[in-house]
């Protein structure tokens, strides 16, 4: 399911207008989206939750050349799935 999938779902369950529909998906990830910027966590009791993960810095190998490389610290967002997720999918 993408985006537009989604807004057409919404639109045909809740009986409202595409546009409201549209916006509403688009508040959802953007609050979503703004949440993770400020590195909280974002639970959905049975479905999933997301956070962020902080990575140190650490030396890599460029794969071409073999060279040593530093790699800076980095952040990234993390999905887990929840329990009732995961009973759903594995029926």
């Amino acid at each position: 399911m993408n985006k537009l999938e989604m807004i057409s779902a919404l639109k045909k369950e809740a009986n409202i207008s595409k546009s409201e529909a549209a916006k509403i998906v688009q508040i959802f990830f953007d609050s979503m989206a703004d949440a993770l910027a400020r590195e909280e966590r974002i639970e959905i009791r049975g479905l999933c939750s997301f956070f962020i993960k902080n990575y140190k810095s650490y030396t890599g190998r460029n794969p071409k050349t073999g060279d040593k490389v530093q790699i800076h610290p980095k952040k990234l967002p993390f999905f887990k799935c929840g329990k009732e997720l995961r009973e759903r999918v594995n029926k």
